[in-house]
Order: structure tokens, then sequence, then C-alpha cells
């Protein structure tokens, strides 16, 4: 979890949000000024109910507050390595069980689809901190909406417009979660939340106290002959022996101040519904580079041999790994490998290894649908980044705190939703003296369908890949066919809405090895 000193600027949130282009170069550096590490031997600030009103109009959003307003899809057509021209900067990979397959029965049969799209997603900052109240510890979260509607994009055999289908909807909120309190009892509070009973007859009758409001133990004692009485733990000796405790119902003032304290290890929650009947809760937090939370340069993607990286394909171990590894991988900045384009046989592919995930080395989209953040990476490629943020989050953790999925009872049965990993880099890139900001994120998301030949438990991997900038940062062709496509059309799902293909001017980068 990150901490602010909020003496720094108390109000950046606020100005940065109203402010001109001129106001708000070095943007992200301002926004991400003043954050580290919380740790446990940090000050806690007390919370006072005076002070509700200031707390919750000066509440922290974090890195969230960069990313008011509505961002598209940006095609940027600037790689000259690269010369198929592609269709949406977004790439998303997907895989499902076989018609006819059943769970358990019929291993190792899956479709599989890889599409370009467009997108628009829209935050809006929820204005004021939302209170949770829990006791001694109080957490105001900055909360940020998000909805997010994304259609396909493909040129249908014979025909000259483009074919756009909506494929995605979703609504949730971002939470920045960092500014936590400790709420110790007051006598105000008490009298207020609790009550006071000024004698307690079972006390009395019992242990034979006769005070009143007893907001401490009991403890049984007993004297040089063994004889039993009950005293208040105040009144205790150093070293005296004690037999029973009888705890106490009520608590004094200022009960609560010695903790223990809430340090969560995130500062991050996303929650998401999303309309196959599953809904996400992720959290996680900035990722550092050593202790610096903006870090300078372009994010780094791997090149060559380095691009088989499991984490990140849509070929899963669990799917055999197209008979490649680590130690011995398929370099996806070459052409596939030659097999990826025979007729399999037993002979060539002994195990029928290969023709499980030929179909996905073939694809169209090749590299990118096998890696889809390669498309990130040939994006940046020709940008000048000055400095990024990395937002990680996932549903489930390595250790710590857990996010979660609930779904339906058909995706149970069927398609079960298991995971949920989320990177989302918060760019600034420099283009003719101007800072603009830029997002783009890599989501993967885990199936679990069938079993394979051996009854283990196969992995799925469906990954979403895009670029955004906002609306008024994209160039006019592009605006045109996003206004066209989100602001004028409908957005249901399965809405389909053709778009002549000259309307797109300088399209953006597309994958290198394209087989025509």
């Amino acid at each position: 979890m990150l901490k602010r000193k909020k003496e720094i600027i108390q109000d950046l949130n606020a100005r940065l949000l109203k402010a001109s282009p001129e106001e708000k170069k070095g943007y992200l550096a301002q926004l991400m000024d003043g954050y580290s590490k919380l740790l446990i031997d940090d000050p806690v600030r007390p919370f006072r109910e005076e002070n509700l009103q200031e707390i919750a109009n000066n509440v922290d959003y974090g890195i969230l507050a960069a990313l008011n307003g509505t961002w598209v899809s940006y095609n940027a057509n600037y790689n000259k390595n690269i010369d198929r021209h592609s269709l949406g900067s977004g790439i998303h990979t997907t895989i499902m069980p076989s018609p006819g397959t059943n769970p358990g029965t019929i291993p190792g049969k899956f479709s599989f689809d890889s599409e370009e799209y467009i997108e628009k997603l829209t935050f809006e900052i929820v204005p004021g901190g939302v209170r949770n109240r829990g006791g001694a510890s109080e957490l105001f979260c900055g909360a940020v909406k998000y909805e997010q509607t994304i259609k396909s994009v493909n040129k249908v055999e014979g025909q000259q417009d483009l074919q756009y289908m909506g494929i995605h909807e979703e609504n949730g909120m971002y939470l920045w979660l960092s500014d936590v309190y400790n709420y110790a009892a007051t006598e105000e509070t008490i009298k207020r939340d609790r009550g006071i009973h000024a004698f307690s007859e079972e006390d009395y009758q019992n242990y034979g106290y006769k005070g009143e409001y007893r907001d401490q133990p009991l403890v049984e004692v007993k004297d040089e002959h063994g004889n039993s009485s009950y005293i208040l733990l105040s009144e205790l000796k150093e070293g005296q022996q004690y037999y029973e405790i009888i705890p106490a119902q009520e608590i004094k003032p200022m009960d609560g101040i010695t903790g223990p304290y809430f340090i969560p290890d995130y500062s991050i929650s996303r929650s998401g519904v999303i309309p196959h009947g599953s809904t996400v809760t992720l959290l996680g937090d900035i990722a550092p580079s050593g202790s610096n939370y903006l870090i300078n340069g372009a994010p780094q993607f791997p090149y060559g041999d380095a691009t088989w990286q499991p984490n990140h394909l849509s070929i899963s171990p669990t799917m055999g790994g197209a008979g490649a590894s680590v130690t011995n991988p398929i370099n996806l900045d070459q052409p596939a490998p030659a097999w990826v384009h025979e007729t399999l046989t037993d002979q060539n592919d002994p195990g029928s290894n290969k023709i499980y995930t030929q179909r996905i080395l073939a694809d169209d989209l090749y590299p990118y649908s096998v890696r889809p953040d390669m498309r990130l990476r040939d994006t940046l490629s020709g940008q000048n980044v000055a400095n990024y943020v990395l937002i990680q989050m996932s549903s489930k953790m390595k250790t710590g705190a857990q996010g979660g999925i609930l779904n339906v009872p058909f995706v149970n049965r069927f398609v079960p939703t298991v995971e949920v990993d989320f990177r989302l880099w918060i760019e600034t890139v420099i283009e003719d003296g101007k800072e603009i900001l830029q997002l783009q994120y890599e989501q993967i998301i885990f199936f679990e369908f069938d079993f394979g030949n051996d009854g283990g438990t196969t992995s799925w991997p469906h990954i979403q890949v895009n670029t955004l900038r906002k609306i008024e940062d994209i160039p006019a062709d592009q605006r045109k066919i996003i206004e066209e496509q989100f602001f004028n059309a409908p957005s249901a799902m399965s809405m389909t809405t053709p778009a002549s293909i000259t309307d797109i001017v300088n399209p953006p980068s597309g994958c290198p090895y394209h087989k025509e």
C-alpha cells in the first residue's frame, strides 16, 4: 500500500483536472509526487468527526486521477518494419470449448478466435471520499467509475465495407484505497453507540463487583487462606497471581488507539461486471522500479527468443506449449516454424502436440495471435515515451489479500473463469513538443474447461491488449470512425455496423509476418 504526504499538495487532483495543457506539463510526475510505501512504523492519522467533511473533500485518487475522461483506440502507423495495415488497435484471443464437447469426457477440443478491435473506455471520478467504517479503523476510498465498450473490426471477403460488431460491454469501479485513519473511542461515541449501564446486577451477584460501568476486566485473586475475590485489572498489584479473567463488555475512552493498525498490501481495487455472467474483483498496486513509482523511459518488452514467455502467451503450458519452452523457444519475431503450415500426421506430429495449437500460430494475426502484447511493443517502437506508471492487478494474488470471481451457473459449469491478471501502463508520450497521455493494457483471463488426456486440468488464456488515448488526442480520421461507432450507433453486443474501408486514413501497423 502506498502513502502520500498530505502537506505536499492537498488539492493536486482537483487542480490538475482543471489545468490547461500548458499547466499539465510533467503531469504524471506531479501526480506521483510524494508517494512511498506505507510501513508499520509510519505515523497513523487520527480520525475526528469534526474533520469528516474536510477528509471527504480531499480524498486521494492517486494515479487513478489520470484516468478521468474518455479514452478511445489509437492506431499508430509509423513503424516502417510492419507493412500490413491493421483494422483496429486492439487484439483479443479467445479460446472456447469446441461444439459437441462435454466437460471431462472429450478432452483437447477447442475453438480459437483472434480479432482486432476498437474501444471506448470512459472514466468518471466520483466526487468526495467514500467512507468505510471499521470500528477502530477508517478507510476512505477515492472512487472512479468506468464503462467499456469494444467492437471487433473485420474485413469480409468480397465486401468493401468493414464490419464492426459489438463483442464486449463492462462497467464497474476502480478504488484508490490509501487513506486509512485510526478512530479511537471517545466518551461521546461510547454514550451514543452503546449506552452506559450504570450498574450490573449480574456482576454483583457473581463477582461481588459493586462499581458502575465496568470497562475493564475483573480478575480473581486469592488471599493467604485461599479465599477468592474479584478485583478490577487496574487494582492488580505487580506480580500478584490471578486465576480467572472476566472480560469487560464495555469499552472506555481511547480504546482502539493501541492497534492493531490496518495496513493493506494493495492500494487499488477494480470491480467489474461482465454480461457473460461474471463479476470480478481485482487487487493490486503501482509496480515500482527500485524505489521509483514513476519510471523514466518506455515500458520494456522482449524481442527474439525471449518473446516465448508462457505467462503472456495464448498457448499455456497445460496446452502442450506447441512443443516449445523457455529453453527451447519459438522466436516470435521470425516467421512461424514450417510445421505450422504443414498437414500434420502421426509421423510428423507424434502425440498430436503440434496440431493442438497449430491454428494459433497459423492465424492471420501471427505473432500477435500467440503473444498479443507484442502489438503494444510495436506501437511503442516509434514513440518518444518520457515516463510511465505501471499498475499490476490480479484476482488471485500469490500472497496476501485476495480478489475473486463470481460466475453464473452456466459459466461455472462449462467455462469456469478462475483468474484475471491485468497490467495497465499510463504513459507520457512527447509528440511535436506536446505531452500526450496514453494508456496501454494487457488483460489475461484464465478459463478451465475439459481435461487433458492424462486427466489434468487445462488452463485456457483469453487475452486482450490495446492502446488508447483521450478522444481529443487522436487524429481526425480516427475520431470520425470512433464517433460513428460509439456515439452515433447502438453499442449492443449483437450490433454490426458497416463502414467504408476508405474512411480509414493511415490505418495502424499490423502483423509483420501476415501470411497472404
